[in-house]
C-alpha cells in the first residue's frame, strides 16, 4: 500500500492514508479542535506537531469559528467537513471516502466538492464511493461501476458515456406516451419505459423533437446523456434495496 509492504510495514502505510467513513464517528465528548488532536495521536503524532496544523485544517473545513464547539452544536454539513479535516490530520497521500456527501443539502455538498478538488490539485489521490452520478461525473478522473459486487464497466466519465449510451436523451411524461413511442421509433436508437415516464435515446434529437410537436399534452425534457443514464442502462431501473 503506497509502496509499503502490508502487514510488515502497516504503520508506515497507515501514516500515508486518510479515511472518511460513510457515517461520522466523531467523539461527542470533545470539541472540534480536540477531535483533531486526539485523532492525530492515533498516528503517533505529538501535540507539538499537531497544534500548528490546526488553523489550516479548520480553515480548510470552514470551521474556524467552531474550534471550541461540541459536536452536538454542529450541523450535518459541519460534521462532514470535520470528518474530512480529521482524515487530513496526518497529511495523507491517499484518501478513501465512503459516500462523502450523503444526507447533505446542496450548499454543503458543493462545499465538500470544492474541498475535494483542492485536494486533487495538491496532488493527493482520492478513492471515493458514491451513488450520486453527478458527483462522480464532477469529481472523478476514472470511474468503476459495480453491480452486486461485480465490476461491470470502467473508464473516464466521458468515455463511459460515449461507449454506453447515445449522445442525447428526451424524457417525457404526461398524456400521449403510447403515441409518442410510435412517433419516435423512426428517429431514435432506443426507448425505455419507467413508471409514468418514457426515455428516448438518440444521436441527434432535432427530428424527434419535431415529431413530438404533434403531442401538445406531453411534457418534454431534452438533454445531453450523463453518467446516470450509463448507470441505469448497466444496472436497470428497478428499485434496489
Amino acid at each position: 500500500l503506497m509502496g509499503q509492504p502490508v502487514p510488515q510495514a502497516a504503520r508506515q502505510a497507515r501514516l500515508r492514508v486518510g479515511v472518511v467513513t460513510q457515517f461520522d464517528s466523531l467523539d461527542p465528548d470533545f470539541t472540534v479542535e480536540e477531535n483533531l488532536l486526539v485523532f492525530g495521536r492515533y498516528f503517533g503524532l505529538r501535540d507539538a506537531e499537531l497544534r500548528p496544523r490546526l488553523p489550516q485544517l479548520l480553515a480548510f473545513a470552514a470551521l474556524e469559528s467552531k474550534a471550541r464547539a461540541r459536536i452536538s452544536e454542529l450541523s450535518g454539513g459541519m460534521r462532514r467537513r470535520l470528518s474530512l479535516a480529521r482524515a487530513l490530520v496526518n497529511d495523507p497521500d491517499l484518501i478513501f471516502l465512503d459516500e462523502p456527501t450523503t444526507g447533505l443539502d446542496p450548499q454543503a455538498r458543493h462545499l465538500i466538492w470544492e474541498r475535494l478538488k483542492v485536494l486533487t490539485a495538491q496532488g493527493k489521490s482520492l478513492l471515493l464511493t458514491t451513488h450520486f452520478m453527478d458527483e462522480a461525473e464532477r469529481l472523478c478522473h476514472r470511474i468503476l461501476v459495480l453491480d452486486h459486487g461485480r465490476r461491470i464497466a470502467e473508464d473516464t466519465p466521458r468515455g463511459l458515456i460515449a461507449a454506453q449510451v447515445e449522445a442525447e436523451v428526451i424524457e417525457m411524461d404526461g398524456e400521449g406516451l403510447d403515441a409518442a413511442e410510435q412517433l419516435l421509433r423512426p428517429h431514435v436508437q432506443r426507448m425505455e419505459r419507467s413508471g409514468d415516464g418514457l426515455f428516448a435515446y438518440m444521436t441527434h434529437g432535432a427530428e424527434a423533437l419535431r415529431a413530438l410537436e404533434a403531442l401538445p399534452g406531453l411534457r418534454v425534457l431534452h438533454r445531453r446523456a450523463n453518467l446516470e443514464d450509463v448507470f441505469l442502462k448497466l444496472t436497470g431501473r428497478q428499485l434496489r434495496d
